[in-house]
């Protein structure tokens, strides 16, 4: 198992590195040049071809491209990502307190969103065709169906506006998380409970569940049996949530005021802040490839073929 751990982290990598060097790139795109986009946030008067030369000096940006992302990408490795253009602070003093505010809020999502995919789908497999399975399906399926920004509004006005139960925006003690929780859970509950509701029809009709049956096994335990064979089928899909969740707050954040990654990532976008964007998009690409990583291994870990190169 150590020889398959190893061997997977020696592909992540350069995989890292390619994640890595493509955010860097990022500030290629841009019309305007580097140096121009720093006055213009600092709210610079007069922008003079003197002053972006010195700008690009004092910054290195008249440095060759490929000695900029070494140093850049040194300088990540050391939670370094340089000066906000716009607040002109350290940019992880940004990113640090926001990244904990969406990791809080995707974790919490994360948990509710397992629990209710394996829950409705276990529920759905063993009541497969029956009004209750239609019915949950076409409820889950439409859930995920609606916008996100629209849901989010309409259990505004109603928990918030109207009934007067919960927060409207912000992030202020434990009842600021269920709507943005709720709208988030909603969203992927029908994605990810149709995996476990197919694996469990699946093992339903395999041969140890008929000879367990025969042997006069309790009903509960086959059931237990074939929802832990049905797990390993989902450890990926659960693995990638989180990430999925992470880079997908964007507009659940911005429509609860939650002061996290998404917010401060449009924020930084529409006045770009390069800094602030590299580090997000570095942050979230990262993520992706990390938990992929662990989804291999723990496939691995229940699937010694896998391991095995079988």
């Amino acid at each position: 198992m150590g020889i398959y751990i190893m061997k997977r982290m020696l592909i992540t990598l350069p995989l890292l590195l390619a994640v890595s060097f493509l955010t860097f790139v990022l500030i290629s795109f841009s019309p305007m040049e580097p140096a121009e986009v720093v006055l213009r946030a600092q709210e610079v008067p007069v922008i003079t071809e003197e002053l972006i030369e010195q700008t690009n000096e004092k910054l290195g940006f008249n440095k060759p491209f490929i000695v900029q992302y070494f140093h850049w990408l040194i300088a990540c490795l050391q939670l370094d990502f340089g000066q906000s253009y716009v607040k002109n602070a350290p940019v992880w003093s940004l990113m640090g307190p926001a990244f904990m505010n969406t990791f809080k809020l995707t974790v919490i999502s994360s948990f509710v969103i397992i629990a209710f995919s394996v829950l409705f789908g276990v529920l759905c497999a063993l009541n497969e065709r029956t009004a209750v399975d239609r019915l949950l399906r076409a409820l889950l399926f439409g859930f995920t169906a609606v916008p996100a920004y629209w849901l989010g509004a309409i259990f505004i006005f109603v928990f918030s506006v109207k009934l007067d139960l919960l927060p409207t925006s912000g992030m202020d003690g434990a009842k600021s998380y269920i709507l943005p929780v709720t709208v988030i859970a909603l969203g992927y509950i029908g994605l990810y409970f149709r995996n476990i509701r197919s694996a469990m029809l699946n093992n339903l009709n395999e041969d140890y569940v008929l000879y367990g049956r025969a042997s006069g096994l309790p009903e509960n335990k086959i059931t237990m049996h074939i929802l832990r064979n049905s797990l390993q089928v989902a450890i990926s899909i659960f693995c990638m949530a989180i990430p999925i969740i992470l880079g997908g707050t964007v507009v659940i954040e911005n429509v609860f005021a939650w002061p996290g990654l998404g917010s401060l990532s449009i924020s930084a976008i529409l006045s770009r802040d390069f800094p602030v964007i590299q580090a997000y998009v570095l942050i979230v690409a990262v993520a992706f490839v990390v938990f992929n990583m662990m989804s291999d291994i723990l496939n691995a870990t229940f699937n010694p073929r896998i391991r095995d190169g079988n």
